[in-house]
């Protein structure tokens, strides 16, 4: 979610150094691993598992956790200094306590900026970034279309918006069953906000349930719908928009 700030938050950036130097340090414990299986198998001989990491591979791996233990702060919230104190997203984090602690159930990070592969922190495109998720919530009070769910759509990740919206709204006119298809819709047009929380958790409880099978079926089963959302078909809406406002303010 944009917003305005002055510069990347310290913490983040030496948390990302961090996580850097471990992969690097894994990397080439890894490439030994490998070695010691090569030249154990070429001599005919299975290897001793007990002795694929050697006292070397430990020390570093001791050095590494050492160096994370050794931060004690909690994984920042934001990624970045916001330029104004009241900014409303980080403000409603503070106020439900969500501040990444180890027995927080639900961790969160807030990036006030878009994704770009040149990003320090977060190196990929957004594209990249929604293929990787397993879940979109855009459970909006109103959205006149709804962009992200259609995105999730047409990469084959389920996602959760609200009937308020026009993309679950045009989702449910043509597709039986959308929750089958990746696409759960929460009522919040007649349901109260209590009962419409219930329906969202209900649907999240139901998704983390899915075993690894059942969720690549599920992203297949979407993905399948993103023709319904190609611009060939939705460019029409659009044009048809334009000449209806244009006849309302010029005439016909």
């Amino acid at each position: 979610m944009p917003g305005p700030t002055t510069n990347y938050n310290v913490d983040s950036l030496k948390g990302q150094s961090l996580i850097k130097e471990t992969r690097r340090t894994v990397d080439d414990i890894l490439k030994n691993i490998g070695d010691r299986l090569i030249d154990a198998t070429a001599r005919g001989n299975l290897p001793d598992t007990a002795n694929l990491l050697s006292s070397e591979d430990l020390v570093q791996l001791k050095r590494s956790v050492l160096s994370i233990k050794q931060r004690k702060i909690h994984p920042p919230i934001v990624t970045h200094n916001m330029a104004h104190e009241a900014d409303p997203v980080l403000n409603y984090i503070r106020k439900v306590q969500l501040f990444n602690k180890p027995d927080d159930r639900v961790k969160i990070i807030y990036h006030p900026e878009f994704l770009t592969r040149t990003n320090p922190l977060i190196p990929l495109d957004y594209g990249e970034f929604v293929r990787g998720c397993h879940l979109g919530v855009f459970p909006s009070y109103y959205e006149p279309w709804g962009y992200t769910p259609a995105e999730c759509t047409m990469m084959g990740v389920p996602s959760v918006s609200s009937n308020l919206t026009g993309f679950a709204n045009y989702m449910a006119q043509r597709v039986q069953d959308p929750g089958n298809h990746g696409i759960f819709i929460v009522d919040r047009r007649y349901k109260g906000y209590e009962e419409a929380v219930g329906q969202l958790s209900s649907y999240l409880w139901r998704f983390v349930q899915l075993d690894r099978r059942q969720r690549i079926e599920l992203r297949n089963r979407t993905e399948r719908l993103s023709p319904l959302l190609d611009w060939k078909n939705l460019g029409q809406y659009y044009a048809e928009a334009r000449r209806m406002a244009t006849e309302r303010v010029f005439g016909s």
